[in-house]
């Protein structure tokens, strides 16, 4: 019988520790399928944080490294300047991309640095216990803002993607979903066009992945892709927020 569907060369056998309903199971194979189809496992090294992904070494078919809380941009920007021919990539959620590594994540895209950012956007600090998150909405309910987000006191979320898309010189910016069929199928894309683009020299890129957190959320898998669908798809729009390649046929 034809294969039709398999595991991603680029993951590993070891079961995820990831709580049911999470979508980080989901973008990890997808940033595996990426490397796979580009050929590219083999030369990639990734760069985990602090935070759920931290055992992403465990799952990852590639070098891994492990980088203090915010500071994967800045581990990644060495790695890349100085082994050129790897594919470096960051995984990264908003906690630890969007409040501690603001800097690391702002500068190095306002450098143009060749390597691929992927940030998880579930709108709370998971691995900590669900404290409010720079993303967090305004009016939602975290362990740290137990009546609501009150904008007037803790400022309005950080949009990553507009953020970053004020800056000249990254390459590629979108902002996809992995709450159903298509947007999954779209998150692929937008992965293997990041990975592509580093493949090809030209530059900074970062994928935001709107995500669920069932279990800080309080929600069954079923509950929290509603709520996402319902209020993040809402404030954090889907789309191509810079691409200066586009319409170039690729390499």
């Amino acid at each position: 019988m034809p294969i039709v569907f398999e595991k991603p060369q680029g993951l590993t056998n070891a079961p995820m520790h990831y709580c049911p309903g999470c979508t980080h199971g989901i973008v990890h194979r997808l940033a595996a399928q990426a490397l796979d189809d580009l050929n590219l496992t083999g030369q990639a090294v990734g760069v985990a944080p602090v935070g759920c992904a931290v055992f992403a070494y465990n799952y990852f078919n590639c070098d891994m490294i492990q980088a203090a809380h915010g500071r994967a941009p800045a581990v990644a920007t060495g790695l890349k300047r100085a082994n050129p021919e790897t594919i470096v990539f960051t995984y990264q959620g908003d906690g630890d991309l969007a409040a501690i590594g603001t800097a690391e994540t702002v500068q190095s895209a306002c450098r143009g640095e060749n390597i691929t950012i992927i940030f998880i956007n579930n709108a709370i600090y998971g691995m900590t216990g669900g404290q409010m998150a720079p993303t967090t909405l305004p009016g939602q309910i975290t362990q740290t803002s137990p009546y609501g987000r009150d904008v007037t006191k803790t400022g309005m979320p950080i949009k990553v993607c507009e953020l970053l898309a004020t800056l000249e010189a990254p390459a590629y910016i979108e902002r996809v979903s992995v709450d159903s069929v298509k947007n999954v199928r779209a998150a692929q894309k937008a992965i293997t066009k990041a990975f592509q683009y580093q493949a090809q020299g030209k530059g900074f890129s970062l994928i935001e992945v709107v995500s669920t957190c069932p279990t800080n959320w309080g929600m069954t898998p079923v509950q929290a892709l509603a709520w996402l669908r319902e209020h993040m798809l809402d404030y954090y729009k889907l789309g191509v927020y810079r691409d200066r390649y586009a319409g170039e046929v690729a390499a």
